[in-house]
């Protein structure tokens, strides 16, 4: 009875692997992926499927007798049997290569090594993955990030070397014209001095354009270190630096404990200028009530300066952040048109972003982050 016992169970024991070795030798054929097993020794192939042989255009029988590194070239070939031999003591490991069909086209290849068992004789499991089009991808990618990057530095080196240009003759037109304004004014008629006076007022008005360009294209070219940098210390800066407006507007800021950061410290003091500025000037009847926060959120510190102020449309809600865009003529508020357009060029280099939620005649919420590289 023990014997028909043990029968049976082996018997069920060599079904069960038959079925087993009849599911990988099915899934090993169907495969869109080239699978082989290689020896280790001679890199020849053991097994393949058929895709392999598809993969790089050779028959079966020319394929069997074609070592791994014999479609590579002799460089890419030493590194592959070195690569092998490290993966005979470590167990695994993923190398990209390119090999070259049978009629000579290249071919970026990823092989996913697994060292078995095959026959009490350690054996390389590899999947074989054509990965040309990706590689390809990937180069034109990169070759458009360099040609964007490329592209920006001129643009901001044109913006310095134009707006540098223009301060010279500017200045002077200013001068002259601030010279004319003090002696001629009242001896002339009232037309020439009404032309003087718009003479002054638009030199004034381009050297602020100019000036604001300039820091502009700066932001990017003549930043700082990131430093470790306590925001707490860059609001109270801020408001030192902001004192008259608040108290003429009898502004009240208020904030609570904000956290420590890398960042370019002086870049930051500009950033937080310029929105509670903002938030200042286009205050309502009432006086500003501004309130600085702080909350830590998928890796990244995203700081909020919330305002009582005026409001935005929502209509204009991205374009306040473009160069050179303003919501309101000149006679009610000052400007020009830049500083929002800063706040976004120092939030990117900081690698985070700045947006904006308002509503109209009830304040507006301006939210910019900045990635967390202390990791807390």
């Amino acid at each position: 009875m023990e014997r028909k016992d043990n029968a049976k169970l082996f018997e069920c024991e060599v079904n069960k692997r038959k079925q087993a070795e009849q599911r990988y030798r099915t899934l090993f054929e169907q495969s869109l992926d080239s699978i082989l097993v290689i020896d280790p020794k001679t890199l020849l192939p053991i097994e393949f499927n058929d895709r392999a042989c598809q993969e790089l255009g050779y028959s079966h029988d020319e394929f069997k007798k074609l070592r791994i590194t014999d479609h590579e070239s002799t460089e890419t070939a030493k590194i592959t049997r070195k690569y092998i031999d490290e993966i005979m003591l470590e167990g695994q490991g993923i190398l990209e290569t390119e090999h070259k069909t049978k009629d000579g086209y290249k071919k970026h290849v990823q092989l996913a090594v697994n060292v078995i068992e095959l026959n009490c004789n350690k054996v390389l499991h590899v999947i074989y993955r054509d990965i040309t089009q990706y590689k390809q991808s990937e180069a034109r990618l990169k070759r458009m990030v360099d040609e964007l990057s490329r592209s920006n530095r001129e643009l901001e080196q044109f913006a310095y070397v134009a707006s540098h240009d223009l301060q010279e003759p500017l200045r002077m037109v200013a001068s002259f014209a601030q010279l004319l304004t003090k002696r001629y004014h009242g001896q002339l008629d009232s037309d020439a001095d009404e032309f003087i006076d718009y003479i002054v007022d638009g030199a004034t008005r381009m050297q602020s354009l100019i000036n604001g360009l300039l820091k502009f294209s700066r932001v990017g070219t003549q930043g700082k270190e990131f430093t470790p940098t306590d925001v707490n210390v860059v609001v109270e800066e801020v408001i030192r630096n902001l004192q008259i407006s608040i108290q003429e507007t009898g502004a009240k800021i208020t904030y609570g404990e904000l956290p420590k950061i890398t960042a370019d410290t002086s870049q930051l003091i500009q950033l937080f200028q310029n929105l509670v500025a903002n938030a200042i000037k286009f205050h309502s009847d009432a006086s500003p009530q501004i309130r600085i926060e702080a909350y830590h959120r998928d890796r990244q510190w995203v700081f909020s300066i919330h305002d009582n102020g005026i409001g935005i449309e929502e209509e204009y809600l991205d374009r306040i952040f473009q160069i050179f865009q303003r919501l309101h003529r000149r006679e009610q508020y000052d400007g020009t048109g830049i500083g929002l357009a800063i706040c976004k060029r120092i939030a990117e280099r900081h690698g985070g972003r700045i947006w904006v939620d308002s509503v109209p005649n009830l304040g507006s919420s301006f939210h910019f982050s900045i990635p967390d590289k202390e990791g807390k």
